[in-house]
């Protein structure tokens, strides 16, 4: 899988966790969320290519990708992620919710969303 592929497949599993979870269907939402994991894994070794891939996410249409982008990003590329972040901290809904905490979580010092290499 090239790179445009791995942030395809992030940005749909991420958009797929959030539509189960507003069905309630939690347990096919964490398969979503397993694939978007893994495609960021995927990502990861790529080392800065990989991120800088991702972080086209921050213009994708939907918030809830543009979200778990920035959060993803947060500490690789802070400006950006933050300005993300606070724009849709700004709206209503999950995503909004998810980048208050994600901005809330940064600022008292305990955000940790990097995942092992």
């Amino acid at each position: 899988m090239n790179l445009d592929e791995l942030v395809e497949q992030f940005a749909q599993s991420i958009a797929a966790q959030t539509d189960c979870i507003l069905r309630g269907d939690a347990k096919t939402g964490n398969k979503h969320a397993d694939k978007a994991l893994a495609a960021f894994s995927k990502l990861r070794k790529h080392g800065d290519v990989g991120r800088d891939a991702l972080a086209a996410l921050f213009s994708a249409p939907r918030m809830d990708v543009r979200v778990t982008a920035a959060a993803f990003l947060l500490r690789y590329r802070t400006e950006e992620a933050r300005a993300v972040l606070e724009d849709a901290a700004k709206g209503e809904g999950m995503a909004a919710m998810g980048a208050q905490q994600t901005l809330k979580n940064w600022e008292n010092g305990v955000w940790a969303l990097d995942l092992p290499e």
